[in-house]
């Protein structure tokens, strides 16, 4: 079978998929307008656009099928929309390619709280739709808003009043949001409700980029589809879990932006390893500690991260460790007295039967001495250590998110030479090395696609935001009074050491003198 067919047929079973998931059958035609809000703004040129150009090149977008448009309040003309994006989405190896996707971009100028700009989308959205003959009430349009949350309440509604299609013939309207989804529980709550009043839950999307990533999507493969896991996951083996965000760079510049958030409720939407506490729960906690779904239909998975959330107590002070990095107050834009962290160690204790009594250590900072998004599953030690060797470390199960994306499991062997003597190693799978000359999807591209066709399971449902939220905000809100005080730390450490004394009394036995070291291909 040529490339050209597996294509075709590609994107076939896509569109019929997604016409099928939402009204049982097929219609005779049926096309497709992606709208990306905020289309001039960084995130919509360093990440969806290019997200969308691997999805056409990939053959998931049918070019007879689709369009693209672009609107946001600058005033530029389709050519130079086309060239802003153009060298985010450079392609040597096929420039046909490329001029062909940027054809399908149009672009449309307005403000964000206007019926008349709003209107004119619809017009050219509705021209495209006749151009492909598409049956009304079968044409599908995705709005995706690459734009700060301020403004989503103003645009939904636009849309709502606009922009709607018909779906009769198994058409639909999907909104994609990007978080941040609030900054604490009334916030997150009211832009909640906002937004449901004018779309149902089954049309909104609230994407989360690492809930796109390669091996985030692998959780529920390792956990469930592997014998050997099963009997071990749970508080007869496990003696802690960590879930890690770690990044080498301090706010660069943006001091002020992040100072009215902090690491906990972290938000600059950079995309590399930003990440808030609360996101990380719904992220990737409750794939770590869920119990198998009834079938992998998205509201299962979604109702057992639910329950996960559920069962999490309150968080106590005595289990939380906040830090700032010295110089963090240099920043002009950053008040003298800031309190703000930078950094946040967090002990979260599920009262359920599998994890009763295992801490879950959460952890994130900036300007420390390393870059990395890890989850960390510590094992119990060995009972009856024959060989004496539990200074050097634990069973520890990695699975490395970003960079140099592995998982690997770390044990004790015997050191080779005529002595008896051990030393850890590992089992290693590393994603380069093992799948060579193989391309993993960036997270966007999965999570658009998903989007298309209908499949929820890897995004947010506004109960999961809800609980999330209701962990923490007490939390937030202490700091907020300067209740919990951030410990300074040097950038380029560790931390607060209190955070490591915090890791200790938990339970976590750190390693000494072993380093993971990435395969070379």
């Amino acid at each position: 079978m040529g490339s050209g067919q597996w294509h075709v047929e590609k994107r076939s079973t896509l569109r019929n998929d997604s016409f099928v998931k939402e009204s049982g059958s097929a219609p005779e035609t049926g096309c497709l307008s992606i709208v990306v809000l905020g289309a001039s703004g960084d995130l919509a040129k360093k990440k969806t656009f290019p997200a969308l150009f691997n999805l056409y090149r990939q053959g998931f977008l049918n070019p007879d099928e689709v369009h693209i448009f672009g609107y946001a309040r600058t005033q530029l003309s389709d050519e130079e929309l086309r060239d802003r994006i153009r060298g985010y989405l450079v392609d040597q190896k096929n420039a046909d390619a490329l001029s062909k996707f940027l054809q399908l971009i149009k672009y449309v100028s307005g403000p964000y709280d206007s019926e008349e700009g709003f209107q004119r989308l619809d017009r050219a959205i509705s021209e495209h739709e006749i151009s492909k003959r598409s049956s009304e009430g079968s044409s599908r349009r995705l709005f995706y808003l690459a734009l700060p949350p301020s403004v989503y309440p103003s645009v939904c509604k636009m849309i709502k009043t606009c922009c709607m299609n018909k779906s009769d013939l198994g058409g639909w309207t999907r909104i994609v949001v990007e978080k941040p989804f609030g900054k604490d529980l009334d916030s997150a709550e009211q832009l909640s409700s906002q937004i449901g009043e004018l779309f149902d839950e089954s049309q909104i999307y609230r994407i989360d980029h690492y809930l796109g990533k390669e091996l985030v999507q692998n959780m529920l493969v390792l956990r469930f589809a592997n014998r050997f896991f099963l009997p071990l996951w749970n508080r007869d083996n496990i003696e802690n879990v960590q879930i890690v965000f770690r990044e080498d760079f301090g706010t660069e510049g943006r001091g002020g932006y992040f100072d009215e958030y902090g690491i906990i409720r972290d938000i600059i939407q950079n995309h590399l390893l930003q990440a808030s506490i609360p996101d990380i729960i719904f992220r990737v906690l409750c794939l770590v500690a869920m119990e198998k779904p009834i079938s992998l239909k998205p509201e299962h998975i979604r109702d057992e991260k639910v329950k996960v959330l559920q069962s999490v107590v309150p968080i106590t002070d005595e289990e939380v460790v906040l830090g700032q990095y010295e110089g963090y107050r240099d920043d002009p834009t950053v008040p003298d007295d800031s309190n703000t962290p930078t950094f946040a160690t967090t002990i979260l204790r599920i009262h359920n039967e599998r994890w009763e009594g295992v801490p879950f250590i959460l952890k994130a900072g900036k300007a420390l001495n390393s870059r990395k998004a890890e989850i960390r599953i510590q094992f119990k030690d060995v009972p009856g250590d024959i060989f004496r060797c539990i200074k050097q470390g634990r069973n520890e199960f990695v699975i490395r998110l970003q960079p140099s994306e592995a998982m690997y499991m770390k044990l004790t062997v015997k050191q080779p030479g005529l002595e008896m003597q051990t030393v850890q190693s590992e089992l290693d799978l590393s994603y380069g090395q093992r799948y060579q000359g193989v391309s993993i999807p960036e997270a966007y591209e999965r999570l658009i696609l998903d989007t298309i066709k209908g499949d929820q399971q890897h995004f947010v449902r506004r109960d999961e935001l809800k609980v999330a939220w209701e962990i923490f905000t007490p939390l937030l809100h202490r700091i907020d009074k300067g209740e919990v005080k951030s410990i300074p730390y040097k950038p380029g450490s560790r931390g607060p050491k209190e955070a490591d004394q915090l890791l200790e009394k938990a339970g976590y036995l750190q390693t000494h003198g072993y380093i993971w070291i990435p395969p070379t291909l």
